[in-house]
Parts: structure tokens; sequence; C-alpha cells
């Protein structure tokens, strides 16, 4: 009997989830979710899992086996060998996926810097290409005869059938690049490619940057023997963008018909797209403070530009890829003129025809269209959450297609019929599932994984919701493990704080290390001030040309409302930031020493000026135009107030907010006589990544550890 009980202990113990420590976290890896790319006509799904390329039918749910890419990539030339200098190419240029063919039956895929088409229906491969140079941002013509990409700074096309070469642009430099992006046009506008097919696959609109203009950045790679220079081009605030011309040429080869877009000294050419008839593009140009947006037509063939509508604001027109043309001209637009992002159904000539969409919230993202309706993921739930909606593009009131409470992401067939849904929410962890546009269920194909949840403690992630100065916030509370009432706690306030990232979600976390804090005895807290994201172009524009002042603010109601709550030690509160969020360490604790005993600054802006053109002077305006909103912005100015404890992060070649910035900010406490803790990690990239990052856990934890606590 005693044995038994015994063993009926130990189960139970065995049973227990683990707390959630530092190594948790670190190895915490997401179930990987295949990469998607439906077919043209929406009826099948090509499924990326690892190296494997799977199909699904869509009316079925079920797949088939299509190719091994591990067979594809063997074939690919090796590139030249020797040591070369890091290209700094963004991280938001669009990565070379499979891509469909217009009717279906062949897949354009990129394997080492190779081009190979993969037959559907044999599953046989031929290789288009073997180089030792790269083949970049190759894309099949619409009639699916010929493959045009980029090597270097040139474009090229090729003959599929007889593989037949044909350089396409000849005066590209390590300068003039053509249809090639820059770094920061992808990092700030979101803009993924520089050229685009007509429709009828016989011209191809580019985009030519002369980068000579923009300010060099010297970063160095010391990591071997000899240090390699490794120059990034970087424009600052104040400084040139990129001069860029958008032109159209034969698919064939032949001269560039220039569009009539003018100078872009003081101009953005944010987005560019083929008319349905071929014969004209859409372009969408922002002044270079992005207080206007137009939308203009140019002529293929001639060059000569109108517009079609223009968005003005007092602050700033927010950038979006809702736009649709219709084949009779028509075309569906959104548009935050009313505070809150909406759609719009306009004719041919710009004129309104009726807005689709109205109310105090968001359409967060256009998903795609059918005869009858216009679908689009929201806020109208809440700004917490994300669902799918459908409205009548005739007119009437948005439907609710989701039904689960959390955040829904959807990627729609072309035509409408499908869509794929992955969904999450605070408590549960990802699924994917493959549905009807009416919301019926085709086939799951990724059942929530609960595993995390049974083994590790996952303490609850707390909604709340609270008023102040007559201003509603949305924030989120970890209480502490063995949480005891009437017990004062540390508290750490994590922070981003900037234009549009909303860091309170209904969205599952993770195990992240918000979770292993919270098992060592701190309170986490975090609020969305003004400016973040999900509730409209109203909430965010408080920002305008003064970064800090407000999103402080805010952030103090928070603490205070989490002090009223009763188990915070008031004396005991620090602060974490990464990037916007290491900036806002800094500014919270120069210019409110007495809330915050501590902090991490990660990757901080530290002076505005020193960021890039495209992001900083949207909010900001041009330095020579807000000299005092820039200094009073600046971290650097405020330096010798900091009394509480600091620790900052930094990589030495991060190449979004450069090291300059630690180095202006270690520059001013030094002669403020401010003590202060450095940690800098070797690495190319904005986030601290790879084995490093058990090391940034445990500094950082460490840090939080002999600060806050007795």
């Amino acid at each position: 009997m005693r044995l038994f009980a015994a063993f009926a202990v130990c189960s139970v113990l065995l049973a227990q989830p683990k707390p959630v420590t530092l190594d948790a976290v670190f190895e915490y890896k997401p179930d990987p979710l295949p990469a998607t790319i439906w077919n043209p006509e929406g009826g099948r799904l090509l499924l990326i899992q690892g190296k494997t390329l799977r199909l699904l039918n869509a009316d079925t749910g079920k797949t088939t086996d299509l190719a091994d890419l591990k067979d594809i990539e063997s074939k690919a030339v090796d590139p030249k060998p020797g040591q070369k200098p890091f290209g700094w190419q963004n991280r938001r240029v669009a990565s070379p996926r499979p891509e469909w063919s217009a009717d279906s039956q062949r897949l354009l895929i990129v394997q080492g810097g190779d081009l190979f088409l993969l037959d559907v229906p044999s599953r046989q491969w031929t290789q288009l290409t073997a180089t030792p140079e790269a083949e970049e941002d190759a894309h099949l013509s619409p009639d699916g005869r010929t493959v045009a990409f980029r090597r270097g700074p040139d474009l090229y096309a090729a003959d599929v059938a007889n593989r037949r070469e044909r350089r396409l642009t000849t005066n590209g430099s390590d300068t003039l690049w053509n249809g090639k992006l820059d770094w920061v046009y992808p990092e700030e506008l979101d803009l993924g490619r520089a050229w685009w097919w007509s429709p009828d696959s016989q011209s191809i609109a580019y985009l030519q940057f002369d980068v000579s203009v923009e300010t060099v950045h010297p970063h160095v790679d010391a990591s071997g023997i000899q240090a390699l220079s490794e120059p990034q081009r970087f424009p600052k605030a104040g400084t040139p963008n990129a001069s860029v011309r958008l032109g159209v040429l034969p698919a064939r080869g032949g001269r560039t018909r220039w569009m009539e877009i003018g100078p872009t000294a003081n101009t953005l050419i944010a987005r560019v797209q083929w008319l349905p008839s071929g014969k004209q593009l859409a372009v969408q140009r922002l002044s270079r403070i992005q207080d206007r947006l137009e939308l203009l037509t140019a002529d293929a063939a001639t060059g000569r530009v109108q517009t079609l509508l223009e968005e003005k604001d007092p602050a700033w027109v927010n950038l979006h890829d809702a736009l649709h043309f219709f084949a009779d001209g028509r075309f569906l637009w959104a548009s935050e003129r009313s505070g809150y992002r909406h759609l719009y159904l306009y004719s041919a000539t710009g004129q309104l025809e009726r807005p689709l969409t109205s109310g105090n919230w968001e359409v967060s993202a256009f998903d795609g269209l059918d005869s009858t309706f216009v679908y689009f993921t929201g806020t109208k739930e809440s700004p917490l959450q994300r669902h799918l909606y459908r409205v009548p593009l005739a007119g009437g009131q948005p439907a609710r297609v989701t039904i689960d409470p959390g955040t829904h992401t959807v990627s729609m067939a072309p035509n409408a019929a499908f869509y794929i849904d992955t969904h999450s929410s605070l408590t549960t962890p990802p699924s994917r599932t493959l549905r009807r546009s009416n919301g019926a269920t085709v086939a799951v194909l990724h059942e929530a994984n609960r595993k995390v949840l049974a083994e590790f403690a996952v303490l609850p992630v707390e909604p709340v919701q609270f008023s102040a100065n007559g201003i509603d916030f949305y924030g989120q509370v970890i209480k502490p493990a063995g949480f005891t009432p009437g017990r004062k706690y540390p508290a750490i306030v994590m922070v981003y704080g900037g234009p549009h990232s909303q860091t309170v979600r209904d969205a599952w976390p993770g195990l992240n290390w918000e979770q292993a804090l919270a098992a060592r005895g701190f309170v986490v807290w975090r609020m969305d001030n003004r400016g973040a994201g999900g509730r409209g172009h109203v909430w965010e524009t408080p920002l305008h040309r003064q970064f800090g002042k407000t999103e402080l603010a805010d952030q103090l109601l928070g603490v205070d409302y989490l002090m009223k709550q009763g188990y915070v030690d008031e004396k005991r509160v620090g602060i974490y930031g990464w990037s916007y969020g290491g900036y806002m360490t800094l500014y919270s604790l120069a210019n409110a020493p007495e809330t915050f005993a501590a902090g991490i600054s990660g990757a901080p802006v530290t002076d505005w000026r020193l960021y890039d053109t495209i992001y900083t002077e949207r909010y900001m305006g041009l330095p020579a135009q807000n000299e005092e909103g820039y200094k009073e912005s600046s971290a650097v100015t405020h330096a010798s107030k900091i009394k509480g404890k600091l620790l900052i992060v930094h990589n030495f070649q991060d190449d979004n907010v450069l090291f300059q910035n630690a180095q202006h900010m270690i520059d001013a406490l030094q002669k403020a006589n401010k003590p202060f803790e450095l940690m800098f990690y070797q690495q190319k990239s904005h986030g601290v990544v790879g084995s490093a990052r058990r090391h940034l856990l445990e500094t950082t934890t460490s840090f939080f550890e002999r600060t806050l606590k007795p």
C-alpha cells in the first residue's frame, strides 16, 4: 500500500509542468508552418515544408508530394570563391519563392542562385541557368515563354524553350541599379521588388536607383585576422535619398521609355503596378515628408502621367496595398481620411462612387474579392483581434467570416473561393485551416500544438483595459509564479512605443523571455501608448514632430495603474525595450528617473538624425525644419538626467539602427559622468540571433536580478 502511494506521488510530481527557464526559452522553437503559394486559378496550393514541395487540392484538402528541393539544389553552380564584403540587402526584399506559371502547369524555382523550371504534371524539372553569379528576383512572363531576372545591377531575360539569354539593361554599376532596390525603400516603404512584367508579356517596367548620392556608413567586419571594410549606403534624416526613375523597356530588348514622374529629390515612388489593359502603369508617389500621396497613371508608350486621386494629411499619409483595378477601369482604394483606414470604390476617372466600410475601427488588410464580395481583415470586433470580413461590392454592412476569438491571418485564393486561416490567441497556439470563403472547413492543415502548455508552467497573460485622462488604454500583465496577494514584487515594463507597432494583441506569444522573468518572481507589464497600431490613424498622430514625450506620458499612466493594483514595489520598477523600445528605455530613464530604477536599452536610436530618411522624416519632418523637435526627441540630449541603472546592448554591425547610435549615447553618458553597463555582439543584424541569444538572455536577466531584487 505504501509502495503504491509512493508511486502515485512520484507520478504526480513527474506530471507537474516545469517552470519556464532561460534554457527553455532559448531552446523553444515554434512549430514551423509551411509556406503556402496559391496557383493562379485558386484551386491548388503549393506547400513548402523544409526542402519538400507538396500540392494541396483545395476542393478535397488532399496533398501529394511534388518535388524535393535538395535534388534541385545539388545541381546549382557554386558561387565564385573568395571573401566578399557583406551585401547589406534589406531583409524585406522579397525572398526567392517558387512561382506558378499563369497556366498553373509549371513552377519557377530559384535554388543556389540558379533557375529551374518544374513541370507540375510530370514532376520533371529543367535547369534554366548554371552560372557562378546569382540570378535574383526572377519571374516568369504571363505567357510562360520567358523568364526575366536580375544579375548584379542589370536586368536579363532568357527564353524558356531554348534558354537563350539576353541582357536588357547595360549601364548598371556599383551606384546605378536597374531593377534593384536600395536599403531604405524596402525597409520603410515595404516595397519588395523593383521590376514588373506587363500583362501581355511584351514589356517590363522597372525602377532605376542612382544611389551615388546616398551617404555611406563605414561598417567594418573585424572577426578575421584582417578587418574587412563593408560599407553600407544608408541615407540619414535630411540627407539625399537615391534618385529613382521608372522606365518601361521591351522584353526582347531595346530602348527604355522613362515615365514623366519628375525628379525624386523630394518625392518617393512607393508603389508600381500594371493596369489590366497593359497600356498603363499605376504609380503611388509620396512627398518626401509623406504628407501627400498621389495615385498616378503613366502611359507606357509615351511616358505621360495623369493624377487619378490625391490624399493629404497634416501629419502623414500611411501607405497600403489595398489597390485593385477592375477590367472596366474602376478601382478599389483604401484611405484614412476619416481617421481610420477604410475601403472605397472609385470610378475609372478617379471619382468616388461609394465607401464600402466605415466606423471607428480599421481595415488592416485587403485580402481579395470575387464578383459579389470584397474580403478584408479588420478590427471591427476589437483592436486586439483580427478577423476576416466580407462586404458586398454593391454596398452593405460587413459580415464577419472567422469565428474563433483571437488573431486570424488570411491568405486568400486569387478567385476568393478558399482561404488559409492561421489562427492563435493568448491561450491558443497557432493552427492552420483551409476554409471556403464562407468560413466552412475543408481541411485542418496544422493542429494547435499544446505540448508546451502541458510541459511548462506557462503563466496567464492577463488582458487589461483602463482609462486615464479620458483615454482608453489596453495592456497585459503576467503575475509572478506563486503570486501571493499582499506581497510587493519587482516589475519590468516591456515597451516598444513607436508608430504602428502593436504589442498588446490577442495572439499566441510563445514560450518567451517574459515567462522566464515571471517564473523568477517579476511582474511583467506592457501597454500600448498612443502611436501604436490597430487603433486607426487618429491614434497615431499625437507623435507627429516629437518622439518620446507622448509615449512616455502614456506609459507613466500605465505604471500608475499598475501601482494601484497593490502588488508592485514602486522602488523596484525596471524598463526594457529594443529598437524604438531601446530608445524609449533611455528617454524614460532620463525623463522619469523617479519611476524607473533600472533599464535595458537594446539597439536604441539615440539621436533621430542618425536614423534613415524615410522613417524619420515621415513622423518628424526634415531636421532643418524641426530642429527643436529633433533636439528634444534625442536621448543624447537628456543623457545627463539619467539616474537609474542602465545596460546598453547593441550589435557592432547593425544595419538598421547603426552602432553609431550607441557610440553617441556612450559619449554623452561619459561626459555627464554617468555610470552604465555595455554588452556588444559581433553580428550583422538588428537583433541578436543564434547561439549568442542565450548569452543575451542570461545577461539581461542577470542585470534585472541585480538591480531590481533586494
